[in-house]
């Protein structure tokens, strides 16, 4: 795997391994919901694995034809930026309908991870893929932003990761 995004996919593993430490410190509060407008920690995590399952797929996709994809410039740097600071600040957002519809539920914690274990090996086997000449192709595409390279779809999905993070917390306590 490219330097790059071995130190990127690391960061990411790092991330999820300690937001699910956390989780299994308090396996009560796996299915309560605060409200009924509300999710429930087994709700957020199930939506993290969705969108990054959803991430890998369409990666996978473009893969295919990833020398024909045009690169990534500075519009894109900027497009970075400003969904980095959107995951950052305390706003809500409307997840995407394809990743509420793709959702489903665990019957446990271990199911959870089970699954969030091999969509990880599926990232992991196709960042290896990726030669680090085709670093800046653009063959993520966010959903409001648009298309983005490889690097910037796993700084994206750690940013995903850190907007929910605040969120599990306040349910763990």
């Amino acid at each position: 795997m490219d330097k790059t995004l071995a130190k990127q996919f690391d960061k990411l593993e790092k991330q999820r391994h300690q937001l699910l430490d956390k989780v299994r410190q308090f396996p009560a509060v796996f299915n309560q919901k605060p409200n009924a407008n509300k999710w429930s920690v087994h709700e957020i995590l199930a939506h993290l694995i969705t969108a990054e399952k959803l991430s890998v797929q369409y990666i996978e996709k473009k893969q295919q034809g990833i020398d024909t994809a045009g690169n990534t410039g500075m519009i894109e740097e900027l497009k970075m930026g400003i969904l980095r600071i959107s995951q950052r600040l305390p706003l809500r957002f409307t997840a995407p309908k394809l990743v509420v519809a793709a959702t489903h539920s665990y019957s446990s914690i271990e199911d959870l991870t089970a699954d969030w274990n091999n969509v990880r090996e599926n990232l992991k086997h196709v960042l290896e893929q990726i030669q680090e000449n085709q670093l800046k192709k653009k063959i993520y595409k966010h959903i409001i932003v648009g298309r983005l390279n490889i690097v910037h779809a796993i700084k994206f999905l750690q940013e995903h990761v850190a907007h929910h993070w605040p969120q599990v917390i306040r349910l763990l306590k």
